[in-house]
């Protein structure tokens, strides 16, 4: 039976007809009305010609541009030391337009990694002069933006680098210190000249209106910060970023690392906070306990619920294999914010946890600015109409979307069924005979390459199920859910459920260094440079593998949760329970020739911890199946999977694949990627 999808989402929020119209007119006035707007479109902005709207350009001086820092008032006193804490907010910004009488937009990046550990494939950090005075920043966004006429702020996190305070990874401290920034910009919060001083500083040179972005924490900064809804926040442009810290550590009670949030903390903190900060770090340990239990700790963290408050628009870009922030956080993010009407674009690579700068660079910053041109700027540029998602399809080959998923795209059922050789099975439309199971033990060693590359060989880790070879392409678009009804042997038991596209195939190396690129010697320049901030990085090219099968998409959790997420119990050996595992979205096209597989298993090597004891489980078949998410719904899969399919030829000799997956640390030890 074929399962209906939710009604197709549109990029712009969902209203009736009347209202739609209404809204249309005073979104004209507000426009032609808005200080952005009209800043924009003066004679003389960047950009302008004869009162002719194209984008910003570099007319300003980066050389000669304001460079300072301020204080800004949380409101908040994490650290108890009786004053309220304040973060430290590196601005540079350009000299003109200030006194030309024009005030300009923001662009943010609110990040713990400053000082600790580096922005970017080369590690960079914020440097200051004798005086304090900054000199350079990460990245290339001040090179870029500022002679566009941006100002770029740089925001160290609440217990990080110059801020007072703790760092309480992704709570309300972490968030209030860049949604106290963009009050500050917009009038509404204090900012002082000095970390512990009286003299009152003012954004007087800003229009308040804000664009948040970055990377794995930094994105997720600004994803919490759009979920509070702050007036001022128009864009964020979250880069493999978090949507649930709980999801980060546990995948459904079953941990995804071998420590918690207070290992973070404790590595991204500064030498003073973390010497101050012990009460808070005792607070990160209890309230996360490694059961895997779901306490108000992982509440506070959760921005999902919170995704009708955004109303910035959101331009989103993952990795498909990112196996640090994985795509579970990008799927439910992305839901929400469709289900909430809100404007958005999304990039989705087959890299792994690596920025759009480091694998699609000068389409990525064309893209970028006309972005922020558009939604800061109020530039008329016709971004907000184009296709809203880019897909790799394979190294360096990209498609477009309108939608994403397609509007086509409806889940379907695919059902396990025995084979003729104990876990080899197959996988289809018809649900299997009652009474029909597999068996598998769970081995820890093993994981899902190893498991892929066993599809068609009986072994006791696993059961592998398999359609026939297709006879045309199947899309897979957006997050699959595996129900599974297992029986343990043991009081203790771990579920992975990956879908697997079998067949010969050339893919970005997403286990290797680099995570599926490669850093090359030659530097290419995205904006003016000092002597202190070099506008020239390395060049980068896809780290590419043959092979012959890939995952496309994975979900893990600890059968112990079957009856609630919030807690595990001991199981009953002998009793059967059932749990759905979700699965993480993707977009991936198995090719005609190639076969689909479900594999259902134990301990992921290298993606999540192993149970306390070694449990055998017994699939009941009948009571498990896939739910995909197919491009055409079930027809496609039935056209797919009928009629003569092409003959392809494996990689030979046999390759082994993606370089082996090792353990993935939590977020700071990403090498800045």
């Amino acid at each position: 039976m074929e399962i209906r999808s939710r009604g197709a989402r549109s990029s712009f929020r969902r209203r009736s007809r009347g209202a739609l119209a209404a809204a249309a007119v005073a979104a004209v006035f507000a426009v032609l009305l808005s200080p952005a707007t009209a800043q924009a479109a003066a004679p003389g902005a960047p950009g302008v010609t004869g009162g002719q709207v194209r984008q910003s350009e570099p007319v300003y001086s980066y050389e000669e541009a304001v460079r300072e820092s301020v204080w800004v008032d949380t409101g908040l006193d994490l650290d108890e030391d009786g004053r309220t804490d304040r973060v430290a907010v590196d601005i540079v910004r350009p000299r003109e337009p200030a006194l030309q009488g024009r005030k300009i937009p923001v662009i943010m990046d609110a990040s713990p990694y400053y000082a600790c550990c580096g922005r970017g494939n080369e590690n960079q950090t914020k440097t200051y002069d004798a005086d304090g005075t900054p000199t350079s920043f990460p990245l290339y966004y001040d090179n870029y933006f500022v002679p566009r006429g941006y100002a770029f702020v740089a925001v160290d996190l609440t217990g990080t680098s110059r801020s007072d305070g703790c760092v309480d990874i992704g709570g309300a401290s972490d968030i209030q210190s860049a949604k106290a920034v963009i009050d500050w910009l917009n009038g509404r919060a204090a900012g002082y000249g000095s970390r512990t001083g009286g003299e009152r500083v003012a954004a007087e040179w800003t229009t308040g209106a804000t664009g948040m972005i970055g990377k794995s924490y930094d994105g997720t900064i600004a994803n919490g910060v759009a979920a509070t809804g702050v007036q001022g926040l128009r864009t964020i442009v979250p880069i493999g970023a978090i949507s649930s810290w709980y999801d980060y550590y546990f995948a459904q009670g079953a941990p995804l690392f071998g420590s918690g949030p207070d290992g973070l903390a404790n590595a991204v903190q500064s030498s003073e906070a973390r010497a101050r900060c012990q009460a808070v770090r005792q607070r990160l340990i209890d309230g996360a306990p490694r059961s895997g239990d779901l306490t108000p700790l992982w509440g506070e963290r959760d921005y999902v619920p919170n995704a009708a408050k955004v109303k910035a628009s959101v331009f989103a870009v993952h990795g498909m294999q990112d196996l640090n922030v994985r795509m579970k956080h990008l799927g439910q993010w992305w839901d929400a914010l469709a289900d909430a009407g809100v404007e958005r674009k999304i990039w989705l690579s087959q890299t792994g946890h690596v920025d759009p700068f480091d694998f699609r660079r000068a389409t990525w910053v064309t893209t970028l600015h006309r972005w922020f041109d558009h939604y800061l700027l109020g530039y008329r540029n016709g971004i907000d109409r184009e296709p809203m998602a880019d897909i790799e399809r394979a190294p360096d080959r990209w498609t477009t979307d309108t939608s994403w998923p397609p509007r086509t795209t409806a889940p379907v059922a695919l059902h396990p069924a025995s084979g003729t050789q104990p876990g080899v099975g197959a996988l289809g439309r018809t649900p299997a005979a009652p009474g029909a199971t597999e068996t598998f033990t769970d081995n820890r060693r093993l994981g899902e390459r190893d498991w892929a590359t066993d599809i068609d060989r009986p072994t006791p880790a696993k059961a592998g199920f398999t359609t026939r070879p297709l006879s045309q392409d199947l899309r897979i678009s957006g997050s699959s859910r595996v129900t599974v009804t297992a029986t343990p042997t043991t009081t203790t038991a771990h579920l992975t459920a990956v879908l697997v596209d079998l067949g010969p195939d050339t893919i970005r190396d997403y286990g290797g260094d680099g995570e599926g690129i490669v850093t090359l010697a030659e530097r290419s320049c995205w904006g003016p440079s000092t002597t202190a901030d070099s506008s020239c990085y390395r060049e980068t090219a896809a780290r590419t593998v043959d092979v012959n099968h890939t995952v496309v998409s994975r979900g893990w959790a600890d059968l112990g949760t079957h009856a609630t997420p919030e807690r595990g119990r001991p199981l009953t050996p002998g009793t059967p329970y059932t749990i759905t595992l979700q699965l993480a979205a993707t977009d991936h096209v198995v090719p005609a020739g190639h076969r689909l597989a479900l594999i259902v298993a134990g301990t992921d090597r290298g993606l999540i911890e192993p149970p306390s004891t070694t449990p055998t489980l017994t699939l009941d078949l009948a009571r498990t199946a896939a739910y995909v998410p197919l491009a055409g719904g079930g027809r496609a899969f039935d056209r797919a999977t009928t009629g003569a399919a092409p003959s392809v030829t494996p990689h030979t000799p046999l390759t082994s694949g993606v370089t082996p997956l090792r353990p993935t640390p939590p977020i700071p030890g990403d090498g800045g990627r």
